[in-house]
């Protein structure tokens, strides 16, 4: 491909509103064009690692024993009532009727889709195990689409769903796809970890992430480098708390403190001069319809995940400031736990350790002092609700656990029978009695690992491509276009690097050096071939993208050393 006919327009600057190093690049660099919020084009470049992406994912699915097949974009609603998920799965679905008034809406995942498929197509045990997967769009009509292809409101996704007959068998088919997701997301250069995670609102009982770590990353997981342990912040579990936690002024009785706009736990610390976690933090949720208060040290955060699985609740939101008025009759930031009568009370495992604690009064510009978890005030349940922190136990080693921030790039679920059951996915054993299809859901994002690759790899000039992610391997570039043996010379090396395989840009555009190298370091080609001046000495230099000098070769030779160097590049990416 010559750069004079490729559509690559790079951009010297972009808007503010470009938020993050990926999205920054793939628009100077002429990857993808914003459409509206949440909403991209792929342009020629950006398309062509997005191909290479989904080769990857559709050789290890395959390796794996998956079938490709492709679900309809358009799903009617009757078989997400079915499933009892069209009421509840939220303003993220983008709903519409036909010209018949049916309800209809744009997939934002296919577990009803598929299911509806195997209940219609399997029947008997000798068809299990199945795996079924798709490279698809996807439509979330998200409230804050950011981060370029983060997260988007229409993005690409491989989403793949395994039906077998138990979940022993299930356990082999989610082990088979953890396996899978290790080796594409090696395959891409990425570095990653695989986290224990929320189901959320795909459902199941066992859920895990691919995270791969950036700073820009919207997850945030939990790990020990002791041991294997990794999760996901919200999931994430500490080792054991201690039974006792010396407070100050113990001893004393509750007493009533004057504390005029003193709101948050710090306000509150600095006020009263203790220790934020000598506080007692209490929260107001609503918990399918009830009121719950959950309990925390204040130096604490509660983690909604665990709060509602601790309640079993299908739903769990925050109480707004004009619930919190009507059920406890005080303002946000002076709620506490003692006299809340009437109201569900969930306190954390580290709570009961604590002595003359400070809490909201239920009052408004009023705290407690001196008061005793236990003795002034009770619970109905002690749970682990807190989110925790670097530097708490690990809960499988002791060592101290350590956070780090990522964007997932894949999701895996053991869904069991959540939508068989629903569905009447049913297969007749060998006895001949009808069993519920057991079922898993397994997802990976194209766009987001593309953009996770950008994150991780590159540096102030530009994208520094893997060879087997890059749109093109090499580019050679002619400081003069208007030189006959920089032309010929050009153009023999495209030849023969051509025909080994490699794909190749030679940027014959009739612009200064400057520039051709500025585009080439920022697109990020694995190997630059310059032709310039040493041609008249049969000399060219090659430079990789990923070093800060280039060496100079004979013509001739330079392109066996490149051949050599994409080969074992590659070799690197699949061992």
């Amino acid at each position: 491909m010559k750069a004079s006919e490729l559509m690559a327009p790079t951009l010297r600057e972009v808007s503010a509103d470009a938020e993050t190093i990926s999205q920054q690049l793939l628009l100077r660099g002429g990857f993808v064009r914003r459409v509206m919020s949440g909403v991209y084009t792929y342009l020629p470049l950006g398309w062509r690692v997005v191909r290479k992406i989904e080769a990857i994912v559709r050789r290890e699915m395959d390796r794996a024993g998956a079938q490709e097949i492709m679900l309809p974009i358009l799903q009617p609603a009757e078989v997400w009532r079915e499933t009892g998920r069209w009421d509840v799965y939220g303003e993220e679905m983008f709903r519409l009727k036909d010209r018949r008034n049916r309800d209809l809406c744009l997939g934002p995942t296919h577990e009803e889709l598929i299911t509806d498929l195997a209940r219609r197509e399997i029947k008997s045990y000798r068809q299990l195990p199945v795996m079924l997967y798709q490279v698809q769009n996807k439509y979330r009509d998200e409230l804050r689409p950011r981060a370029g292809l983060i997260r988007g409101r229409e993005f690409i996704m491989k989403d793949l769903y395994s039906f077998d007959r138990d979940t022993a068998g299930l356990e082999v088919s989610y082990r088979k796809m953890l396996e899978a997701y290790q080796r594409v997301f090696t395959s891409c250069g990425l570095t990653f970890r695989v986290v224990e995670a929320d189901p959320g609102a795909i459902g199941g009982h066992r859920s895990h992430e691919v995270v791969a770590l950036v700073d820009s990353g919207e997850a945030e997981v939990a790990y020990c480098d002791r041991c294997s342990y990794a999760a996901n912040l919200e999931t994430a579990t500490s080792g054991s708390t201690p039974k006792s936690w010396p407070g100050v002024n113990q001893g004393g009785k509750p007493k009533l403190v004057s504390t005029p706009g003193v709101k948050s736990i710090e306000e509150v610390s600095d006020f009263l001069g203790v220790p934020s976690w000598q506080t007692v933090k209490t929260l107001l949720f609503i918990a399918d319809g009830e009121p719950v208060a959950a309990l925390v040290r204040g130096d604490r955060h509660v983690s909604e995940f665990k709060l509602r699985r601790v309640l079993g609740a299908a739903t769990l939101a925050m109480a707004s400031d004009q619930e919190t008025e009507r059920l406890v009759r005080t303002k946000p930031g002076y709620l506490g736990p003692v006299g809340l009568n009437g109201i569900k009370v969930i306190a954390d495992a580290e709570v009961p350790a604590l002595r003359s604690v400070v809490v909201g009064a239920n009052q408004e510009g009023f705290h407690l002092v001196n008061v005793d978890p236990g003795e002034d005030f009770i619970w109905d349940e002690v749970a682990d609700i807190r989110i925790v922190q670097a530097g708490d136990p690990c809960p499988q080693c002791g060592g101290p656990l350590a956070t780090v921030r990522g964007i997932e790039v894949g999701h895996l679920f053991q869904l069991g029978t959540k939508y068989t059951s629903a569905l009447g996915a049913v297969y007749t054993d060998e006895a001949g009695r009808e069993q519920l299809l057991v079922m898993g859901s397994y997802g990976i994002g194209i766009g987001r690992t593309m953009a996770a690759v950008v994150e991780q790899h590159h540096d102030a000039n530009g994208i520094i491509w893997p060879v087997n992610l890059a749109p093109f391997q090499v580019v050679i570039v002619t400081t003069n276009q208007r030189a006959q043996a920089q032309v010929e010379i050009a153009k023999e090396l495209y030849f023969r690097l051509s025909k080994l395989g490699w794909e190749v840009v030679w940027d014959d555009r009739d612009e200064r050096a400057g520039i051709k190298f500025a585009d080439a370091d920022l697109i990020g080609y694995p190997i630059r071939v310059t032709v310039g001046k040493k041609v008249e000495q049969g000399q060219v230099d090659i430079k990789l993208r990923s070093e800060k000098s280039d060496t100079s070769w004979s013509w001739e030779s330079a392109v066996g050393y490149i051949d050599g160097l994409l080969q074992d590049s590659l070799k690197a990416l699949s061992s």
